[in-house]
């Protein structure tokens, strides 16, 4: 009896709180074979002609074929050149709020007063030129709020001499969907106690790289098709640049976290960059279909899919090129009948935890439940963290220390054992039968 009365109240308090927003706009669907361009030049998929043609049975063909081509060249749809205009700079942070909210709007306000009178610190970003572009240049001009860990937490201080000199490490932060531009930030900084440093990453669309025209980060996830891939693109391309400026300051070891719809992204980013070894997913799912398909956040993606006559299974092939289960294998390391991925050089082993929530009306339990099932039946290392709450209850008291501590747990944990490897002497062998085994 006490647990069905807890789940109506958590039900009843997840729903309330995904309708506090007015400012979702259902827009029709587009095909967005525009934003595709660059991929589809030179590739015989039928897009002029189905274009033309004006049918919705020919467009949607035609955009199945896209995401054919993706996973089939998925090594060349997410890679990229390493940007050259890599730069710091530091501004009086900003809110940028996706809701129009009375006491969001108040705090955005006192912010921008703060920064006028010059009584708010100003941060420091990384910024860059994205090397996947769009139509809009504020959503290609790269934004992370760097945090590095400070000096008396840094490997080889003088503040720590009985410690043996570890290597600079370091993980990259995306917060959910709609995200402003405060959250996670205070992750980031107990990711400095740790004595690892943060990359703050704004996914394509938002705070800063929001275009004008917009209230809310809604050109990441839409249903406008194409453009929901190239922002998948776009958020992937531009983690593994973050790590390009890591490693030219000298960080060696690498993790990444992703809460939702970040999720998603770090895990395709991940599933094709070797060096991100730490791997923490707040809310997952294989399908980015199945989720905007089922969740409430996305009720109006959904609404104007199913006016132009999509079903669920439609949208999750429409998107199954930006899906993480097309990259389980890439994450797991191994090909799909279980044995090593031929990689050059070889893949190292990943550690991973998933977090998720049985009251999550926006990715759904089974949803979190099926990555864990693909994870073991790969032999992923990893475990798994059931917050009592549901998704956006998770950011609410007292479920956000919970989060917090399975997060920042699981970060500290994964990198002191990559540390350990790393600084460890290598075995002696015992014997000459040992020598011939190794």
């Amino acid at each position: 009896m006490l647990k069905q009365l807890y789940a109506r109240w958590m039900y009843a308090w997840e729903t309330k709180l995904t309708m506090r927003d007015t400012n979702r706009i259902v827009r029709p669907l587009e095909w967005g074979f525009d934003w595709l361009e660059d991929w589809t030049a030179g590739r015989n998929l039928g897009i002029p002609e189905a274009v033309l043609s004006g049918e919705q049975a020919r467009m949607h063909a035609a955009m199945l074929r896209v995401n054919e081509s993706i996973v089939q060249e998925h090594e060349q749809f997410f890679g990229y050149k390493t940007p050259t205009d890599f730069r710091l700079e530091e501004r009086h942070p900003q809110l940028y709020p996706t809701n129009v909210r009375p006491e969001t709007l108040r705090q955005d306000a006192e912010l921008k007063q703060l920064a006028a009178e010059g009584k708010l610190p100003k941060a420091r970003f990384l910024r860059f030129t994205s090397p996947v572009k769009t139509p809009y240049p504020e959503n290609d001009q790269v934004n992370a709020r760097w945090y590095p860990a400070p000096p008396e937490k840094q490997p080889g201080s003088p503040q720590r001499p009985q410690q043996p000199k570890r290597p600079k490490q370091a993980i990259i932060v995306m917060p959910q969907w709609n995200a402003d531009a405060f959250s996670h930030n205070v992750l980031c900084t107990l990711f400095n106690r740790f004595g690892i440093s943060a990359l703050r990453l704004s996914k394509p669309f938002h705070d800063v790289r929001r275009p004008a025209e917009l209230e809310r980060s809604d050109y990441a996830v839409s249903a406008n098709i194409g453009r929901t891939i190239t922002a998948c693109r776009q958020a992937v391309v531009d983690v593994r640049s973050c790590l390009d400026w890591l490693e030219q300051q000298g960080y060696e070891q690498f993790g990444v976290l992703g809460t939702s719809l970040g999720s998603c992204y770090a895990f395709i980013a991940s599933a094709h960059d070797a060096r991100l070894r730490v791997n923490a997913f707040n809310h997952a799912s294989l399908w980015t279909g199945d989720v905007v398909w089922t969740g409430q956040s996305t009720r109006h993606v959904r609404a104007a899919c199913e006016a132009a006559g999509l079903t669920h299974e439609d949208l999750r092939m429409l998107w199954s090129g930006v899906s993480p289960m097309a990259y389980m294998d890439e994450f797991a390391g191994a090909d799909a009948k279980g044995g090593p991925l031929d990689r050059t050089p070889p893949w190292p082993r990943k550690r991973a935890r998933v977090i998720y929530a049985p009251y999550d009306l926006t990715f759904l339990r089974e949803f979190s439940e099926a990555v864990l099932r693909e994870f073991a039946k790969r032999g992923v290392d990893f475990d798994a963290k059931i917050l009592p709450c549901g998704h956006y209850t998770t950011g609410e008291t007292p479920y956000k220390y919970i989060d917090g501590w399975y997060l920042g747990s699981f970060v500290y944990t994964a990198f002191k054992k990559l540390a350990q490897e790393a600084v460890a002497p290598p075995r002696k062998l015992q014997n000459e039968k040992e020598l011939i085994s190794q």
